[in-house]
């Protein structure tokens, strides 16, 4: 598995989260092929490069796109919603190393400062809640509730714990939750991949369905905004307030449904 061949003039970048907004686990196929008919007329007619922006680990997304029955790679990766990474010409994806290393320098750095703020929220919910509190390899800091309310109660304990911190920041995806540097997030991934291939704002599409796509969902980061009809409802109410667009369909032929509303692709075929 490849990436398509490269536009000479790229016009568009395409940032698509993952789960949720591209792949339906209970759809057979998981991702529809109208998607991948609607980048192949992108490339061909804007040059456009498109890339996944995820919470997944690397390896967790690669399992995802062999899942999904992907028939080419995309152009970039953004995993644990701030690790960027490439294709190589043999189709391995190979890390942005000066942003990464970067990224993880100052996310140590940030939790260490932080210790006695993240040990001070551990007790508040372990006392108050059943959510579980994780420290692993690649998530130093994160916590999994039970509930989406559950998430909702602890979310709302973390803004008021964590109103004087300036750096500490936190993404959401359901009763998920990690621990992070503010400056490291789908958003700021997003304008680093543009920074790094020269496209403008202006340029940009963007699309996801949960709480950590919040800042990529943004009209300081990408210029045509949307959503699925499968989206959380703060995620919709966030793109009616950017000026985006809420698909009717969900998941996959919701991205289609985007793709087509700002960019006039066809119907697709059967």
């Amino acid at each position: 598995m490849q990436a398509l061949p490269h536009h000479e003039s790229p016009q568009l970048l395409l940032s698509f989260d993952f789960d949720g907004t591209l792949h339906d686990p209970a759809g057979n196929p998981p991702v529809a092929p109208a998607f991948f008919q609607a980048i192949q007329w992108l490339r061909a007619t804007r040059g456009a490069l498109w890339g996944i922006n995820t919470g997944r680990s690397m390896e967790h997304l690669v399992q995802g796109l062999i899942e999904s029955r992907f028939t080419f790679l995309p152009d970039f990766a953004v995993v644990r919603e701030r690790e960027i990474f490439l294709p190589n010409n043999v189709g391995r994806f190979v890390p942005v190393r000066q942003w990464n290393d970067q990224c993880e320098a100052d996310l140590q750095k940030l939790l260490k400062k932080s210790k006695k703020l993240l040990k001070k929220i551990r007790d508040e919910v372990e006392e108050h809640t059943g959510a579980q509190w994780i420290e692993q390899t690649g998530e130093p800091a994160g916590i999994i509730s039970r509930t989406d309310d559950e998430m909702n109660w602890i979310v709302k304990r973390i803004f008021e714990l964590t109103s004087s911190a300036t750096e500490l920041g936190w993404q959401r995806n359901s009763i998920y939750l990690r621990f992070g540097h503010k400056n490291y997030q789908k958003g700021s991934s997003l304008c680093e991949v543009a920074r790094m291939v020269g496209m403008p704002t202006e340029n940009i599409f963007a699309m996801g369905d949960s709480h950590n796509d919040m800042e990529m969902l943004d009209a300081d980061v990408a210029k045509f905004i949307a959503c699925p009809a499968n989206s959380v409802p703060e995620i919709k109410a966030h793109v009616v307030l950017q000026g985006g667009y809420v698909s009717d369909q969900n998941y996959s032929m919701g991205v289609f449904e985007a793709l087509g509303h700002f960019f006039h692709e066809p119907s697709p075929t059967a």
